[in-house]
């Protein structure tokens, strides 16, 4: 199944919840997601049958790997129990999680036994007036030190580690950042700042271009670059040359993939989104509830990736990216 550009789907990241105990102001800032915020409420999310249901749907779509994401998904209720019916689909090898890492150190070990294969941990500075002033509620970043810690000592190592990079804010972080996650044995992968949603105030000016943090990096400790571990990976890999393990670089902004992309999105409430720059979702959670049978669900879902023509980050490079966008806590990153 590919779609209009001949892009394959592989991958599926779900959304398990839109809520967050973090206000990072690039992706949920506090004067938006403020107390009189409405989320959505349990009856519209999608129960682990369903989520279950739309995985496995995919699945026979080709799909063979998961993500699950939020807001933050250690706020869903009895995840473990979601993880091992994931695992458990045909066709999916490699279901992972994306976290802030602030509950991760309590939950780690349930997360493995569940059958969980890999974690990504968000982290933006290693000194903590930055990280709260990133994070927006002051977490410290021992806590989710703890939880990297947790993570690997559950085996779920090499964690990866992404740093948003925000100029102005945290760029002062890289080296120190850098040699951290070089001593303990884990990917740092560098982020451009990007124009997610509506309501972070991007500005171009705020974005760290990619090559300015590797040059950085590649001063203080020489790299060199990696092939690509699999067909559209979207990390440019760099190793160490003195055998200190790897980092990544996600550059969205200054060097765009779309013409590899092969994720699909899937929201807590069961919208499907093709884009993580996309205004429009899919209702799957309708006709799921509406007693849809699974030949229906696969034309379903058949229809909506082959009419897809995403490209928003080169439509941005080009000057053509300007519209309204869907909010990265509402899909996951």
């Amino acid at each position: 199944m590919v779609d209009r550009l001949q892009r394959p789907v592989r991958d599926l990241r779900i959304s398990v919840t839109d809520r967050c105990n973090f206000r990072c102001r690039y992706c949920m800032p506090q004067e938006v997601f403020g107390p009189g915020f409405a989320f959505l409420p349990r009856a519209e999310l999608l129960s682990f049958e369903e989520i279950t249901r739309i995985a496995r749907a995919f699945a026979r779509h080709g799909v063979t790997k998961l993500r699950l994401t939020g807001g933050e998904p250690l706020l869903r209720r009895d995840l473990p129990d979601l993880i091992r019916m994931l695992v458990a689909i045909e066709g999916i090898v490699d279901v992972a999680l994306t976290t802030n890492g602030s509950l991760l150190a309590a939950r780690a070990a349930e997360l493995a036994a569940a059958g969980l294969h890999r974690v990504s941990v968000s982290l933006d500075a290693l000194d903590d007036p930055t990280f709260a002033a990133m994070n927006g509620v002051s977490v410290k970043v021992a806590r989710v030190l703890a939880g990297i810690d947790a993570a690997a000592a559950a085996g779920l190592a090499p964690v990866k580690v992404n740093m948003v990079v925000q100029r102005g804010v945290n760029e002062h972080a890289l080296l120190p950042m850098a040699a951290c996650f070089r001593e303990r044995g884990h990917t740092l992968r560098f982020i451009e700042y990007m124009d997610v949603g509506s309501t972070n105030a991007w500005q171009l000016e705020e974005v760290v271009p990619a090559a300015e943090i590797r040059d950085r990096i590649h001063a203080r400790w020489p790299l060199e670059p990696v092939d690509a571990a699999y067909p559209g990976e979207v990390a440019a890999r760099y190793r160490y040359r003195d055998g200190a393990g790897e980092i990544g670089l996600i550059t969205s902004v200054t060097q765009p993939f779309c013409g590899s992309c092969s994720r699909a999105r899937l929201s807590a409430d069961g919208r499907l989104y093709t884009c993580l720059f996309t205004a429009v979702g899919h209702d799957l959670r309708g006709p799921l509830r509406a007693g849809v049978d699974d030949d229906e669900l696969d034309a379903q879902i058949s229809r909506i990736w082959r009419a897809r023509t995403d490209r928003y980050s080169e439509q941005r490079a080009s000057g053509q990216g300007h519209h309204a966008k869907v909010e990265m806590s509402y899909i996951g990153g």
